[in-house]
Formats: C-alpha cells, sequence, structure tokens
C-alpha cells in the first residue's frame, strides 16, 4: 500500500513538472523568436539611419519595434507568473511530502518500538507455537515475514520522500532564482522600451519638419498606384479575353470532334442495318437489338464551367491550386526587407497622412534582386511613372512587382519561383523601395498572410 501510494505522488510530482516545463520552453521559443525580430529591425533601422533624412520607413520600423518590446515585456510576464505557479506547486507538494515523511516516520516508530518490545527469539516462537493447530502456525509464519517486508518498505518509502522532498526543495529554489532572474531582464527591458520610444519620437520629429515633402511623396504614391491599379486592370482584362477566346476556341475544336464521332458512328450504323437487311429472312424479321444500341447515343454528363476563366485549362486550375496551396509559405520578393506601408487604408497620425495601399510597399536597400514568388508566366511589362512594373500569372491569381529597374525578363516569359525580374529603385530617401500587389481575378488580396513570417 505504502509503495503504490509513493508510486502515485511521484508520478503527479513528475507530470506537473513536466507541463511546467513544456509551458516555460514555449515561452522561452516565444521570447527568442520575438528577441530575433527586434534584432533584425534593430540592423534594417541602423542601415536605413545612414541617410540623413527621417522617411515613413524608419517609422514604421520602430513602431513595431516597439510593439516587439511590449510582446516581449509581456511574455516575460507570462514566464514570471508561470515560475510563481510552478513556485506555489512547488510549496504545496514540499508541505505535503513533509506531512507524508511525518506520518512515516510516526508509523516506522511505532513499528520499531513494537519489534523492540518482542525482540527475542522466545517470543517469536511462542507466537507460531501458540497456535491452535498446524494452518494457523503458517498464517501466523506467513504474518511474520508480510510484517518484516511491511517494515523494509516503511523504510524504502521514508529514504524515498526525503530523496523527494530534497529535490523539490533543489527545485523550488531553481524556480526562485529563475524567477529573480526574469524580473532582472524584464526590468532592463522596460529601460530600453522607454529609450526606443524617444527614439520613436526623434523620427517623428524629423518628419514633422519633412511633412510637406512627405506629403508630395505620398501625393505621387497616390497617383503612382492609380496608375498601377489601371496597368493591372487592363493586362487582366486582356489576359480574360484572351483565356474567353482559348475556351471558345477549344470548344469549337471538341465540337467538331464530337460531330466527327457522331458522322462515324451514324455511318457504321448504317453498314451494319444493310449487312444485317441482306442476312436470312427469319434474322431481319426479329429487331437487332445491336443496331438500336448503335444508333442510340448516350446523354454525356454535363462539364462543370469553371469558377474563373483563367481556369479553363487545366494547366490553369493546377497552377492556381499550388498557389493556393502556398498560402502563408511564398517566399518574399526581395531577400532583405521590411514593410513600409501595408495594404490598404492607411494613417500616419503623427503626420496627419492617410491613403489607400494597393499592395506592400517594401523598403530594402537600392538595386536589391527583386525576384518571383512563385512559378508563373510574365503577362505584361508596363511602365509608371519612369520605373517598371512586371506582372506575373499563376493561374488565376497575379503578381505585380512595381518600382524596378534593369529588368530582366519579357512579355511571354515563364519565369521560376526565385527568378530575378529587375532591380528595386530608390525611393529618394537612399533606399530601395518596390511595391508587391496580389490579385485574384480582379479582387485585389492582402499579400502578407500569403509570404512567410520574417
Amino acid at each position: 500500500m505504502l509503495k503504490k501510494l509513493f508510486s502515485c505522488l511521484l508520478v503527479i510530482s513528475f507530470s506537473g513538472t513536466l507541463l511546467a516545463q513544456n509551458s516555460s520552453d514555449d515561452l522561452k521559443k516565444k521570447q527568442a523568436d520575438i528577441q530575433r525580430e527586434i534584432d533584425e529591425l534593430r540592423q534594417s533601422l541602423n542601415d536605413t539611419k545612414k541617410n540623413k533624412k527621417a522617411g515613413l520607413g524608419q517609422l514604421s520600423m520602430i513602431t513595431k519595434k516597439l510593439r516587439l518590446r511590449e510582446q516581449a515585456i509581456n511574455n516575460i510576464n507570462d514566464q514570471i507568473d508561470a515560475i510563481q505557479s510552478n513556485i506555489s506547486q512547488s510549496r504545496n507538494e514540499i508541505g505535503r511530502l513533509k506531512q507524508e515523511l511525518d506520518t512515516l516516520k510516526f508509523q516506522y516508530e511505532k513499528s520499531v518500538v513494537y519489534a523492540y518490545k518482542n525482540r527475542s527469539n522466545y517470543d517469536f516462537l511462542n507466537f507460531i507455537f501458540s497456535a491452535s493447530n498446524f494452518n494457523d502456525a503458517l498464517k501466523r509464519i506467513e504474518y511474520l515475514k508480510s510484517y518484516r517486508q511491511y517494515r523494509e518498505q516503511q523504510a524504502t518509502s521514508i529514504k524515498s520522500t526525503q530523496l523527494l522532498l530534497q529535490g523539490k526543495i533543489v527545485g523550488l529554489e531553481s524556480s526562485q532564482k529563475q524567477k529573480n532572474d526574469a524580473l532582472h531582464v524584464q526590468e532592463k527591458e522596460k529601460v530600453v522600451l522607454v529609450e526606443e520610444r524617444k527614439e520613436k519620437d526623434e523620427i517623428v520629429s524629423k518628419l514633422k519638419a519633412r511633412e510637406r515633402e512627405l506629403n508630395k511623396e505620398l501625393s505621387d504614391k497616390q497617383r503612382a498606384d492609380k496608375k498601377l491599379r489601371d496597368g493591372i486592370m487592363a493586362a487582366i482584362r486582356r489576359e480574360a479575353e484572351k483565356a474567353r477566346a482559348e475556351a471558345k476556341r477549344r470548344e469549337k475544336e471538341e465540337a467538331a470532334l464530337a460531330a466527327k464521332r457522331a458522322a462515324a458512328e451514324k455511318a457504321a450504323a448504317a453498314e451494319r442495318a444493310a449487312a444485317e437487311k441482306s442476312s436470312a429472312s427469319e434474322k431481319a424479321a426479329t429487331p437487332n437489338p445491336n443496331t438500336t444500341a448503335a444508333t442510340t447515343t448516350a446523354p454525356k454528363p454535363a462539364v462543370a464551367k469553371p469558377k474563373s476563366v483563367f481556369e479553363a485549362t487545366p494547366e490553369g486550375v493546377l497552377l492556381s491550386d499550388n498557389f493556393e496551396k502556398n498560402r502563408g509559405k511564398l517566399p518574399w520578393p526581395v531577400d532583405k526587407g521590411q514593410i513600409k506601408i501595408h495594404f490598404g487604408p492607411y494613417k500616419v497620425p503623427e503626420i496627419g497622412v492617410t491613403g489607400n495601399n494597393p499592395g506592400l510597399t517594401l523598403e530594402t536597400e537600392e538595386g536589391a534582386p527583386v525576384k518571383a514568388v512563385f512559378d508563373g508566366e510574365v503577362i505584361s511589362v508596363f511602365e509608371v511613372d519612369g520605373s517598371s512594373a512586371v506582372f506575373v500569372r499563376h493561374g488565376k491569381y497575379f503578381t505585380t512587382y512595381s518600382n524596378l529597374n534593369g529588368v530582366s525578363v519579357s512579355r511571354n516569359q515563364h519565369v521560376k519561383a526565385g527568378q530575378v525580374l529587375g532591380k528595386a529603385s530608390t525611393n529618394g530617401e537612399g533606399n530601395g523601395e518596390i511595391e508587391f500587389v496580389l490579385m485574384q481575378d480582379t479582387r485585389n488580396l492582402d499579400p502578407e498572410p500569403w509570404i512567410r513570417r520574417r
């Protein structure tokens, strides 16, 4: 009984420790991921600061860095709460183990006293030989053996409980140290957060000094975005017309083939009917089931129309499916870069600027190679305010890479994922910048959920 009880205590204790360890490991992994993002942002921010002009890219990065720093502090709070919970659990287990140890010691003390009082061989022999019969004597012998084993188990349980208690005390001391270390790290993070807020205030101050210039820059961007949208929609319309024409051509070919097959079947049926008429009269009088079957054409199952005109071919369907399967796993169009302006309506309250972005504005190094995010076909290469835009089709999906120079692909060229399309043009602030737009048919999508997290 004691052995079973101790085993249960050991299992419960181990399970609680294992769960706490898994939770702690998850929080530490999350903290490491956040810190890695912060380090990458710090490096990118330092690179952009080499340019004297403060830009929206710097503001976007420092804002994101502040958000990540706050996440890091909150994550440390979660770690501290988890450690405190582990400390409380350890204290409860230590109290329970001490109580269990006291009970075991008391029981063992009683059994020792009893054994001391009945320590002579005479007492044991007298206990056995005083049995009323032989079977009773055997039972008394078994009882004495069981009692001796019980005392041994008591001693073993006391030692095991003492070791378990000692381990819990060591674990408690370790948890206390972890909590103190986490509190220390948290205080350092809070100090850094204050410094980063000051850094943001400095950038905002510089941006306000350039407010007129930035407003002009964003007004130019909005005009360029409209031209980009118009160019994209025109290219999609042309492709849709081509796809419809191709679908009609395929339908005509299939209809001609079907008519040709029907005519051949009809001629064959006529030949069989003529042959049957020239056969014996008793066979001619009997309707020939084969003739009837030959002249009857089974209706063809209705073919489901494609959901998109760009999926009128099996190749288009396959490419669309493969593109969809890679949602969240597509590579970035640039190796190094940060999101300067996110997709959709945006607002920069610090300088009172608003807009509506058709894709992601990515800030990178000037002249950085811009790469296709997926296999596809270059549908169009067109100009937008002195720079180039490359429009690539992936089934019913389209990606556009704008603000390029040195374009290295041409229309109707098939490209592979990772193939260089051109180079990032300057944004006027000493950095490179591109617009990355994603479309599904004529619907504008947010590219951010489709590309990998960095």
